[in-house]
């Protein structure tokens, strides 16, 4: 279960006999080092050992890595021999393990001058010999030039092919390379061993938060050569404790009884208790010949620890439906009806009062399933409009360049809606070049009319509008009575007479407000929520509120069942505090709890899901959050009724959680 390849060439233990745990050795190769070392073996296993690709990378390149329209420099990149990670020179030498990325954290491999920084700075180099490398999480993108076309596609190809073979890789062999570079990059004098602070580095690594006196205890009791360094071993055995689960091995004990294995119909028991859908004896069978570790017990279809917490830690041991892992739910309602994974300030990387703006913050946020994005819209110079944080450091970006990011990113990862979200702060000029590049870049994609020409305020469905992108701002007014009809001129003036302030409000908005932007907002019209009627009004389902959370909770508290009811037929946006200038975001449970569709996060510090309850494709380690990022809002009441049957069962000692998250 622990990794392989982290130690030198050693003899590998005689198998343990059926009770015991499964032993393995655990192996860190050097940054450097001969065609002998252990890494190699993980190439075999790959199949990638005889790849031209894969072998030239294991070579290394000299590519050119750019920062700037000054700063280009030329820099040694290879591919260490245990496939996972690569090793690249720096002018300022430093710990070997800070010179190193991992395989597993790439997001993404773009060809050509695909990202901000090449289109801006890589102009002195052909597009056929540039490359980008994203990572995951909010580590820089990687620029690079190539010498030749050639050179750069070897890369390309050859990351592709190990990126596949790592998504392939079993649950063993994911847990086996995890492993083992996190103890690659704790080593940071690259021996081969461990010393108490990098074992710490390691903890912190891996988000264990541990007494330092309770950690070198262990440290000490693993340490039986008494020289303050872990190795081989003593590595494998302070890991084993680490990974120690009490409350795992009691379950395993209870089921397994004194020999401290389980047969297959002992598996299945555990299984029928927790009520697993198709739990039979072939399954039990099944299961233990796919995640028992010991080849002894699987031979006699019997199943260890090891293989129990495989098991546990798999895919199918996992507490929700793997049915649930792709869109299983009707899509076919108002749009209205579904939660919707939104972004506050999507162009920002950092804080929002001196953060750097940039195109790649919108491609991370389709990464990781928004549907919403922000576009804070300003007078740039050359007639061109900006977006950045307005009356801030924030630097700015051109519109042009997010909404060609929109439409080369928004449907990468889910086919449904994306939503722009304009805060428009430019004159009527700029507003007319916003619409232009609408128009012409999303093309066909852009929704500029009702789907349903019958019922043109009748919100559409996600399965409606797969593919197409909507505009949320401002909208011309149209004068209309309260059971929303247009008026005629006699009665407009009447209605004006009533109501004098609000007409003369609409007539200064209608001012400041583009006829050309104004046509392009169909089903999501910006208007003002002041107060909440308790009577019943006719409904306007194209009309989306925006409040901000402290607004947002007054509502609920005050008029918590005239909110539910407003959205329960039209959307609704909560966006933080302007407090909040670390991009810190607030919990949007509370919102949900009232049907606020859109409850908007700031991706700056949250790198998982921007505010949304997807159905399906939950994310899974190493990968992007592969969700639709619309979940309707009626399985909110089911998930509440389920909890308080969930409370009543467990007074009654009757609790099965696994079969609860099953069901939802």
């Amino acid at each position: 279960m622990l990794c392989g390849r982290w130690r030198s060439c050693r003899r590998r233990p005689e198998e343990p006999s059926v009770p015991a745990q499964v032993a393995t050795s655990v192996a860190l190769a050097p940054p450097d080092g001969g065609s002998r070392r252990p890494g190699l073996r993980a190439l075999k296993k790959m199949g990638l050992t005889e790849d031209e690709d894969v072998r030239a990378m294991l070579q290394g390149s000299r590519l050119c890595k750019i920062r700037s329209r000054t700063w280009h420099k030329e820099r040694l990149y290879r591919l260490q021999e245990d496939g996972l990670s690569v090793w690249f020179q720096r002018r300022i030498p430093r710990a070997p393990s800070q010179h190193i990325f991992f395989v597993q954290h790439i997001e993404a491999v773009r060809e050509g001058h695909q990202s901000e920084g090449l289109r801006r700075f890589g102009g002195a180099f052909p597009p056929a010999r540039c490359l980008t490398i994203a990572f995951k999480g909010r580590r820089k993108n990687l620029d690079l030039a190539a010498a030749t076309a050639e050179e750069a596609q070897r890369w390309v190809r050859g990351l592709a092919k190990l990126r596949a073979r790592l998504d392939a890789m079993s649950q063993r062999e994911r847990l086996d390379h995890w492993i083992h570079a996190y103890l690659h990059r704790a080593d940071s004098d690259q021996d081969s061993k461990m010393s108490f602070k990098e074992i710490k580095s390691l903890l912190r690594m891996v988000n264990v938060d541990m007494n330092d006196m309770y950690a070198y205890r262990l440290f000490k009791e693993c340490d039986h050569s008494n020289n303050e360094r872990l190795e081989g071993a003593e590595i494998e055995e302070f890991l084993r404790r680490l990974l120690k689960r009490p409350e795992l091995e009691e379950i395993f004990h209870r089921y397994s009884g004194e020999d401290r294995v389980l047969s297959a119909p002992e598996l299945l028991e555990f299984l029928e208790d927790q009520r697993e859908d198709g739990a039979t004896l072939a399954h039990a069978q099944k299961l233990i010949h796919t995640y028992e570790l010991n080849e002894t017990a699987k031979q006699h279809e019997l199943m260890t620890l090891d293989g129990f917490m495989m098991y546990l830690l798999s895919p199918e041991g996992a507490a929700l439906d793997p049915a649930h892992t792709c869109v299983f739910q009707d899509m076919g309602q108002p749009l209205s009806h579904y939660f919707i994974s939104s972004s506050h300030n999507t162009y920002l990387t950092d804080s929002q009062i001196g953060g750097l703006s940039s195109t790649e913050a919108y491609v991370r946020a389709f990464a990781q399933g928004c549907r919403c994005v922000e576009l804070d819209c300003w007078e740039g110079p050359g007639g061109e409009p900006i977006i950045y944080h307005g009356h801030t450091l924030t630097s700015k970006i051109l519109f042009r360049d997010v909404v060609q990011t929109v439409r080369d990113h928004a449907f990468t990862l889910s086919p449904y809606p994306v939503i722009l979200s304009l805060e428009n702060h430019c004159g009527l000029e700029q507003q007319a070049v916003m619409a232009h590049h609408l128009r012409t870049i999303l093309g066909d994609a852009l929704v500029t009319q009702g789907l349903d020409m019958q019922n043109p305020e009748e919100l559409p469905s996600p399965e409606q509008l797969k593919g197409r992108v909507l505009v949320k701002g401002k909208k011309l007014p149209a004068a209309r009575s309260e059971d929303g009809r247009i008026l005629s001129d006699q009665e407009e003036e009447e209605e004006e007479e009533e109501e004098e302030v609000e007409a003369a409000e609409q007539r200064r908005r209608a001012k400041q407000i583009s006829p050309e932007l104004s046509a392009l907002v169909v089903y999501c019209c910006a208007t003002r929520l002041r107060t909440l009627r308790p009577n019943p009004v006719p409904p306007q389902p194209c009309q989306v509120s925006s409040l901000s959370e402290r607004k947002a909770k007054k509502l609920i508290r005050e008029a918590g069942n005239s909110f539910v009811r407003h959205n329960a037929h039209q959307l609704t946006r909560v966006y933080p505090l302007g407090l909040r200038m670390n991009s810190a975001n607030y919990s949007p449970q509370e919102m949900w709890n009232s049907g606020c569709q859109l409850g908007e996060r700031g991706q700056q510090q949250d790198q998982g899901r921007a505010g949304g309850w997807p159905p399906g494709n939950c994310e899974r380690p190493g990968q992007g959050s592969g969700h639709t990022a619309f979940q309707k809002v009626e399985n909110w009441v089911l998930l509440v009724i389920t909890m308080i049957k969930i409370i009543v069962r467990k007074i009654s000692g009757k609790t099965n959680l696994s079969h609860f998250f099953r069901t939802l």
